[in-house]
């Protein structure tokens, strides 16, 4: 029941504020997607520093909290020689379109390709 008024209070929101629902599913696409990528990349170069070296699946990684394991459902990862290739395939319903980092965002980081 408490879910059920939750929702319609946001519909109600959403419809006072402008925001269509396809507006709001990119925007929560995004939100969701950008922060799944950063925390599957902070956990993964964790476990670099960690470990010496870059886990061979995200299964590997240890001491994650529960949340963190939802990243990896929005996630596609590879170890490469030298690194590794992360891949955003999930947002919040779907994948996240125009997802883009300035160039520093990548320095020091393993992951050599992304789509």
């Amino acid at each position: 029941m408490k879910k059920l008024k939750l929702i319609f209070i946001l519909s109600i929101i959403l419809t006072i504020s402008g925001c269509f629902p396809f507006e709001f599913k990119e925007q929560a696409n995004r939100q969701f997607g950008d922060q799944h990528f950063k925390t599957a990349i902070a956990l993964i170069e964790l476990h670099k520093l960690r470990e010496g070296e870059y886990p061979e699946e995200l299964d590997s990684l240890n001491y994650i909290g529960g949340w963190d394991q939802i990243a990896f459902n929005s996630v596609k990862y590879k170890k490469l020689d030298g690194g590794y290739e992360l891949n955003l395939t999930n947002g919040w319903l779907g994948k996240p379109e125009d997802i883009s980092y300035p160039d520093d965002f990548w320095k020091g980081l393993g992951l050599i390709k992304s789509n």
